[in-house]
């Protein structure tokens, strides 16, 4: 009898095991990350921060995102709904909603107020505009409202969307350099944050200013410190070490702090402070904390991916990522949190770089852009009937198309091949052709993943592979190409298997993968689809 006992304990106790979960998750998301960053600067980085989740997690090496526009909103949003644009609703940063004839910012809410050291406008935002949950959504009703999800950033959109729409708390860098929030999530800031908040920190970078971490001969990665393809930190002089932050502080303000490796310090600061001061991870209830490192979009979108600079902002942040995991170890224990990190998108080399280097590609001002179709349309139809060009739609101004008594199907084809005879268009898609798409077109299904009918242009257009709707220096992102959608995922912690996968996979698999983890039910907009290799025990 003891030992059927013994016996019947011994199986509970591994069915017990098997349905536990993490006692804190903690996403995050580095904003414009490509995958090559990893391999690029291997050499330099410590055995303590990215490495140490790579040869001690799982590592995916071909993780890419699978719609249009590889922007941060988008991005952030099919992290954690499992869901593309054209389910989740967030088709760009910001967008013209041709429903609503207006311009709209990705988590813009004037219902609500800003709390915190800020102006209105930084503060009246939510994730009223995401219309499916997320992941963190599904954690909060899963634990009956108990467990906690706080998310975090310097961009408003990058602490929002992931945190979702029950989050006890998303706070955001203002301009003041302070953490805000807003009324969608309380009345005042919680004690810790505002105490945080006067302690002025971001005063200790400025101060410090921003010099190279390592001697500048170790910087054989990157092009010189002085070079054509970048772009200036400060306008009054060339972009070359040191910084002094102080300078440019009294011109900008606490601004400035966004594009240096210090934005990702103190909200890795902040991070930590959350942990103690909410408890997080603390009992057996599952928290969720998200944390979106920006500076580095910022950084890589005003010096280029081949400049000292951002590698500098990527040697840190290992620094920072190393400094982080060992708090969590200590405060929530090596085998209680469960942590992935993964990117909203990667980003493109310089066009000016690649040309110089006989790659015959170029940037395209998206003001010369306008310009042309404006040209276009006023020699061909005697008016403007242009009423929006953004994020590579084109919206008609149907009014006026009716009162001159034109066919719209006629116009769209004008525009059509018009835009065919330009140097930098690939292909040209009209609502029609995006929504019959059958996904045998492969940059047609990029399009229809990220189109929402009701939010989206009447023509859509995709640029040439290389070329970029951007300044001549710096880079930026967006298109289906495999320099904008490959970004790195690493799964560190919790019951997760040493191990990597080279075969190809999907940012939306994120979320229902960690839904399974967590044993909990589906972000609702979700396919479904996971990643098996972290689900197989053997």
């Amino acid at each position: 009898m003891k030992r059927i006992i013994l016996f019947l304990t011994f199986i509970m106790s591994l069915n017990s095991q098997a349905q536990q979960r993490p006692k804190l998750v903690v996403g995050i998301v580095v904003d414009q990350m490509k995958m090559e960053y990893l391999y690029r600067f291997s050499d330099d980085f410590s055995a303590n921060g990215f490495k140490r989740l790579m040869n001690n997690g799982y590592t995916f090496h071909n993780m890419h995102y699978n719609y249009v526009p590889t922007y941060t909103a988008p991005g952030h949003a099919s992290v954690y709904t499992g869901t593309t644009p054209s389910t989740h609703g967030i088709v760009g940063n910001d967008w013209f909603n041709k429903a609503t004839g207006k311009d709209m910012y990705c988590t813009d809410d004037a219902s609500v107020k800003i709390i915190g050291d800020g102006t209105e406008k930084e503060g009246a935002m939510s994730p009223k505009n995401l219309l499916t949950t997320t992941i963190t959504d599904e954690l909060r009703m899963a634990t009956n409202f108990k467990g906690k999800v706080i998310g975090m950033s310097i961009k408003d959109r990058g602490a929002i969307l992931p945190a979702g729409h029950f989050a006890n708390w998303a706070f955001w860098y203002s301009k003041t350099g302070a953490f805000i929030s807003s009324t969608f999530y309380g009345s005042a800031l919680p004690n810790w944050v505002t105490e945080f908040n006067q302690e002025k920190r971001f005063m200790n970078y400025i101060n410090k200013g921003w010099n190279l971490l390592n001697p500048i001969a170790t910087y054989n990665e990157s092009l010189p410190d002085d070079n054509p393809y970048e772009g200036k930190l400060d306008k009054a002089n060339a972009p070359v070490f040191p910084y002094d932050l102080s300078k440019m502080y009294k011109e900008k303000g606490a601004d400035v702090l966004r594009t240096t490796p210090f934005g990702n310090d103190i909200l890795a600061e902040l991070a930590m402070k959350a942990i103690e001061k909410e408890e997080l991870g603390k009992d057996e209830i599952t928290d969720f904390l998200t944390v979106s490192f920006s500076s580095t979009d910022y950084v890589g979108h005003t010096f280029g991916p081949r400049s000292m600079e951002l590698q500098d902002t990527y040697l840190r942040l290992d620094q920072t990522l190393a400094q982080f995991l060992n708090y969590l170890d200590k405060t929530v224990g090596k085998d209680n949190y469960l942590l992935f990190l993964t990117a909203d998108h990667a980003g493109a080399e310089n066009p000016n770089y690649l040309k110089d280097n006989k790659y015959d590609v170029k940037n395209i001002p998206s003001k010369d852009i306008v310009e042309a179709l404006k040209k276009h349309s006023n020699e061909t139809f005697g008016a403007d009937l242009i009423l929006d060009y953004s994020n590579f739609n084109l919206f008609f101004n149907k009014e006026i198309i009716k009162q001159k008594g034109l066919e719209l199907a006629k116009v769209k084809q004008s525009f059509k091949d018009f835009l065919m005879t330009q140097e930098q268009v690939k292909r040209v898609y009209t609502e029609e052709e995006i929504l019959a798409s059958s996904g045998d077109d492969y940059f047609l299904s990029f399009i229809s993943k990220g189109y929402d009918p009701k939010q989206n242009g009447d023509i859509v257009i995709l640029d040439k592979t290389g070329y970029m709707q951007y300044q001549a220096t710096g880079t930026t992102h967006g298109s289906p190409n495999s320099y904008d959608t490959h970004v790195p995922l690493l799964f560190y912690g919790w019951q997760v298997p040493k191990g990597e996968l080279h075969s190809k996979k999907f940012i939306t698999q994120i979320a229902p993968t960690l839904s399974q983890m967590l044993k909990i039910p589906f972000p609702n907009g979700t396919e479904s689809e996971v990643l098996d290799t972290l689900l197989d025990k053997k």
